[in-house]
């Protein structure tokens, strides 16, 4: 039975994760962690990770629906891409062994904060090269690969679809991330029901989370356009490394 502090850190973990990525993305770097804590196997852990935050990406999708409106001729196939990606993502996790995914855990974490890290520099690079925008052929390969990670693990989703997107020519932030949050909603929807069919969702944690992350993701992505976000992903980044090394540590 998961006791008053595991209430209290899993709803904490749901608010502060809901409104990480209705920012800046990462909001997986809170959750999942909080789950393992809270003695849920790897894989379950993920999936309920999933499960928690994909209420509150649904709210961060209408708090910035009006600033979608512009982009409204590549959502289509965006979208679809982004629910097949996430499907077979969300397969794959199915077919990954709980020692496996243990095992690559700290990698994935690793990977998810090194790209936070360096993302700013390296789209302000990419597009300083850039001289056009990308093909959408190309936007829509990207997406899906993309679509399959998120659908497997998901950290670090985030900041790679905002990359994208910037290397594709776009340049209003909040347009960049209602697509983000539309599309990210979307690739956790095709991932939810596959765990859902699965039944490898932990309920009670998980509808403790779904709350939190509303509240968070709502209010997060109201509040995006008045916070520094310079120091929201200082602070995911700084967090991402703590969850590297305690995973790695975890192995030792």
């Amino acid at each position: 039975m998961i006791d008053v502090a595991q209430n209290a850190l899993l709803l904490g973990a749901a608010m502060v994760g809901g409104a990480i990525n209705s920012v800046a993305g990462g909001g997986s770097f809170f959750t999942f962690p909080a789950l393992v804590v809270g003695g849920l196997a790897p894989i379950a852990a993920n999936a309920t990770s999933t499960v928690a935050l994909w209420p509150g990406s649904l709210a961060s999708t209408w708090a910035y629906r009006k600033d979608v409106n512009g982009l409204r001729e590549h959502l289509a196939g965006l979208t679809c891409v982004s629910l097949a990606g996430g499907l077979l993502g969300a397969l794959l996790l199915l077919w990954t062994r709980n020692e496996t995914f243990a095992r690559i855990v700290p990698w994935l974490l690793l990977t998810a904060t090194s790209l936070f890290a360096i993302s700013g520099r390296a789209v302000a690079f990419l597009r300083a090269r850039n001289r056009g925008v990308l093909h959408p052929a190309v936007l829509l390969t990207g997406q899906f690969v993309i679509a399959v990670y998120g659908g497997y693990f998901g950290g670090g989703m985030g900041i790679l679809m905002l990359a994208t997107y910037a290397l594709a020519g776009l340049s209003d932030i909040h347009a960049m991330n209602g697509l983000k949050s539309l599309l990210g909603a979307a690739i956790n929807a095709a991932a939810v029901v596959t765990f859902l069919v699965a039944g490898i969702v932990q309920w009670r944690p998980a509808l403790l989370m779904v709350a939190g992350s509303l509240v968070g993701g709502y209010f997060g992505a109201r509040l995006a356009k008045k916070v520094d976000a310079g120091r929201v992903r200082q602070f995911v980044i700084a967090t991402g490394a703590v969850m590297t090394v305690k995973f790695f540590l975890s192995q030792a």
